[in-house]
This record gives structure tokens, sequence and C-alpha cells, in this order.
């Protein structure tokens, strides 16, 4: 498997299976989201497959979506 690692192209691990929502438009306005070995999740932007992926921990993405289940991030939309 290609290094993963923060900042690192989002297509160049061709091992990862891209997730994106079914409420994704179709001019490709949303996020990609794939689970990484060992529970983490790498994100990059669907319109900019070969752009920058972000990584987080499991632990990163249990306290990020905690927050969103509880309404705190409503204010973005």
């Amino acid at each position: 498997m290609t290094a993963i690692y923060n900042g690192m192209p989002g297509d160049a691990n061709s091992e990862l299976i891209w997730k994106k929502s079914q409420r994704s438009g179709p001019q490709g306005n949303c996020v990609e989201v794939a689970t990484l070995p060992g529970g983490g999740v790498a994100m990059r932007n669907s319109r900019h497959a070969d752009g920058p992926a972000l990584v987080f921990t499991k632990a990163e993405m249990e306290a990020f979506l905690g927050g969103v289940q509880d309404g705190e991030f409503g204010y973005l939309v």
C-alpha cells in the first residue's frame, strides 16, 4: 500500500475505496471519505480527487461526527 499521510494526493492510493454521500449533487458538491487501515479516515474534495486528502484518526472522526450529531456545526450551512 502507498504511504498514507496528511496532504497526500487524493488519488495517490488506488487501494482506497472512496465513498460520497447520496446527498451529493450532480455537480460534485461533496466530499468523499475512505476508511484507512487501522481505522482512520481520509477525506477529499469530490471535485478535485487528485487534490490533497486530509487524514484523521478514528478518535478525531468520532469526536467530529459526535459534534455533528449533537448539532454543534449547524451554523456552517
